[in-house]
């Protein structure tokens, strides 16, 4: 007889041959819905952290402001303020970084007492949510505190506190307000010792650190229960403005368009709203006092230079009227007056520009880039001079003495005219000084919350849920290396697998049946008896078809069954394999021979008592140890008592002559034997069958294990025929389609 059936198929059904690609697909797919309850249990406590969080979370509010920056000119209205970076306009991002500095912070800080820190206590983790949601049904009232927590705030607290005042040393550490009866309240420091006593309404001042300095606080309104917790701190202003500006931002809506947008955010809606309106309305105030500051140093300066040109201007035309009294009059030609113009022009425009540097040096250095704007201009302009004044010395001595002073008359007659008319013009702008900026749109109450993105964040826990599921299902999977696939041990121990034996809930059901009771005596508790229809019991059906055609040239009718470790089936296998012959008409033997840990007496409801030992000790008869299993319809010899050397006496001569004796009684023997690597008694019994059958479950063994057990029973001579793939989950493995072959072969 042959060794192997090469062209013996799986009795699941007949597949369609499959590339590996598609074979990989189906036990990814496999996998998945294996373990399809692990994935949604994960995935279901993500979306609940999920929940959790958006739950817990402080809701955050966001407000938003608009702003215009305008055009505008300085308050020095002359010809030579544009292009020299004086007076013109600030650029945008100079008063996007004015609206955030500290000198705006500060005093949004001061007006809106924001270093001022007064909230309710409530219990750690979910105080906060559980206040909210009170809150948000229930106005006006205060909740009932829970499982006696009432120190803590539990919703509708609300408290004020318009004035607080500490010592140095208790900056930016947090004191305890108690709530009392009829708006009383009581102060704790920082190391919970009493303070002081107060009342809603009314100022409390005290000294403290030994009577050096003062403690001020005023509670304009106090909502509690008595006995409630609030946390009142004095933030240093430092600590305010950093936390203000980490809340506070501002852009530019389009690009060169002058308008800003600025934004709020905050836990608390009309907070958030006040925030931003005062933000605003001080800009736009310190932009309005930045322009009469402006206006009014322009005037003082004017106001200083005056007399001193009017002066200049009196004394050149003194001496111009002195010079044509005594030289006559003496008229100068066109071209001279051409001459005299352009001299007039230059100089006054050195001169007024000369009073520009003066008014910028005080508040510039020279290395201002408006300062050295200037010293070009001036030096242009005195080039110009230059060669007007060669054109000078080329005229009688008498017209240039004219044409000198003339000059100067003009020079400090423009001067004094464009300066007095700047002068009246600053006096009229003062009085209606208006600033550079404007607020387009003020800020109102958000109504929602921006953050959390509730639905975002749910979202996403979930599907990280989902993915760390499916992650941890397949590094499970590679960290587990046995074999769900019987066509990997067809390949690689060339060993024919003659069966696979679909999982059963059934049999799960009868093993915790059996577990109850260590020795039960009874009907017998086996699978085939107690569900025919049972798919794994078809698949032994299959087995004993297979059996058939493989032992007709066998040597002896004895099969011996076992497993390369403990825990594999082989006793579920054996039993089972026996019901299943004996129903088709042959007389069947089973033999328990795993004198250590054999247990199938149990299953059978019989006492293991005179058994295999005995009759191999010649203790007692073959007709003593054989027990009738009447519902099942064979016969069944127990292990007996356990020996202490089992392997010692599976040696002995009378064991190979008790099977020889009665395999002449019956059609098959089946041995169900100890593991192979674990014992070498299956190599003793199996030397003594004519066919061995190694049951392998589905997912257990490493190839390793596999083949060093078909190599020991290879070297000890044991004709191991096949294999019995059990325990197999058909999601797992890529048997999907075969389950409804099975089904359909059956109902049919």
């Amino acid at each position: 007889m042959p060794n192997n059936l090469s062209n013996m198929e799986h009795t699941t059904g007949n597949y369609p041959l499959q590339d590996e690609d598609e074979i990989d697909l189906r036990e990814l797919i496999g996998t998945l819905l294996e373990n399809k309850w692990l994935i949604i249990l994960i995935t279901i406590i993500a979306f609940v952290i999920g929940i959790v969080k958006v739950t817990l979370e402080t809701p955050i509010y966001q407000a938003d402001a608009m702003l215009q920056v305008e055009s505008s000119q300085s308050m020095m209205i002359d010809p030579f303020a544009e292009g020299m970076g004086i007076g013109g306009n600030t650029p945008v991002q100079a008063e996007m970084e004015i609206i955030k500095s500290r000198m705006i912070m500060g005093a949004t800080v001061t007006s809106l007492n924001l270093e001022i820190v007064a909230e309710a206590k409530y219990f750690p983790v979910i105080g906060a949510a559980m206040a909210r949601r009170f809150e948000a049904g229930n106005k006006d009232m205060l909740a009932a505190p829970w499982l006696g927590f009432s120190d803590y705030a539990w919703g509708g607290e609300i408290i004020q506190v318009d004035t607080l005042d500490m010592p140095a040393s208790w900056i930016d550490i947090p004191i305890t307000l108690i709530a009392g009866k009829n708006g009383q309240f009581k102060l704790f420091d920082m190391d919970e010792q009493f303070v002081t006593d107060g009342e809603v309404g009314k100022p409390v001042s005290i000294t403290v650190d030994g009577g050096d300095t003062a403690l001020r606080i005023f509670v304009s309104i106090l909502k509690a229960r008595p006995g409630t917790h609030f946390i009142v701190l004095k933030q240093s202003q430092v600590s305010a403005m950093e936390d203000l500006i980490e809340s506070f931002s501002v852009a530019e809506k389009g690009r060169d368009i002058g308008i800003l947008s600025f934004t709020m955010l905050s836990a608390s809606p009309s907070r958030a709203m006040q925030t931003l309106n005062e933000v605003a309305n001080i800009y736009v105030r310190m932009n309005v006092e930045k322009k009469s500051a402006e206006a009014q140093k322009t005037l003082e300066f004017l106001e200083k230079q005056l007399p001193t040109i009017k002066s200049q201007l009196e004394v050149a035309t003194d001496e111009l009227n002195e010079y044509r009294l005594k030289k006559g009059s003496v008229n100068l030609g066109i071209e001279t007056q051409s001459i005299l113009g352009g001299i007039v022009e230059k100089n006054t425009q050195v001169t007024l520009l000369e009073q520009k540097k003066d008014e910028l040096r005080q508040s510039f250095t020279s290395l201002h880039p408006a300062i050295i704007s200037i010293d070009r201009q001036i030096n242009r302009l005195q080039k110009q001079i230059i060669q007007h004044n060669k054109k000078v010395t080329q005229l009688p001595e008498t017209q240039q003495v004219i044409l000198e002073l003339s000059r100067d008359v003009q020079v400090n007659a423009e001067l004094y005219s464009t300066m007095l008319n700047n002068l009246q013009a600053i006096k009229v702008a003062k009085s209606g000084t208006v600033g550079d900026v404007r607020v387009i749109d003020y800020a109102v109450m958000p109504t929602l919350p921006i953050k959390p993105k509730k639905s975002l964040i749910v979202a996403v826990a979930t599907i990280l849920g989902l993915i760390m599921a499916i992650a941890l299902v397949f590094i499970r999977k590679a960290m587990h290396h046995g074999i769900e696939d019987p066509d990997i041990i067809e390949k690689q121990l060339n060993v024919p697998v003659y069966a696979t034996i679909l999982h059963s809930e059934k049999q799960l059901q009868l093993n915790k049946q059996l577990n109850k009771n260590k020795t039960y005596i009874g009907p017998p508790v086996v699978l085939v008896l107690e569900s025919e229809d049972d798919m794994a019991i078809e698949s032994l059906r299959s087995l004993r078809t297979t059996l058939h055609f493989a032992f007709l040239e066998a040597k002896n009718n004895i099969i011996m069954i076992t497993g390369p470790s403990p825990g594999v089936g082989k006793s579920f296998v054996s039993t089972n394999l026996a019901i299943v012959l004996a129903r088709a008409g042959k007389k069947v033997l089973l033999i328990d021979a795993d004198l250590r840990r054999g247990l199938i007496n149990k299953a059978l409801g019989v006492s293991r008592e005179n058994g295999l030992s005995e009759l191999i000790s010649n203790v007692i008869k073959p007709s003593e140890a054989i027990h009738t299993i009447d519902s099942a319809n064979i016969d069944f010899i127990p292990t007996g008592a356990i020996p202490p050397n089992p392997s010692e006496l599976l040696l002995h001569e009378h064991f190979g002559i008790l099977l020889e004796d009665l395999g002449k009684k019956y059609d098959h023997i089946i041995i169900d034997s100890p593991p192979i690597l674990a014992v070498t008694d299956a190599c003793i019994i199996g030397r003594m069958a004519s066919a061995t059958l190694m049951v392998i479950r589905s997912g257990q063994h490493p190839l390793r294990e596999l083949q060093q057990s078909v190599k020991r029973l290879k070297q000890n001579d044991v004709n191991i025929k096949g294999c019995v793939f059990n325990d197999v989950h058909l999601v797992a493995s890529g048997y999907g389609y075969g389950k409804y072959f099975y089904q359909y072969d059956y109902q049919k």
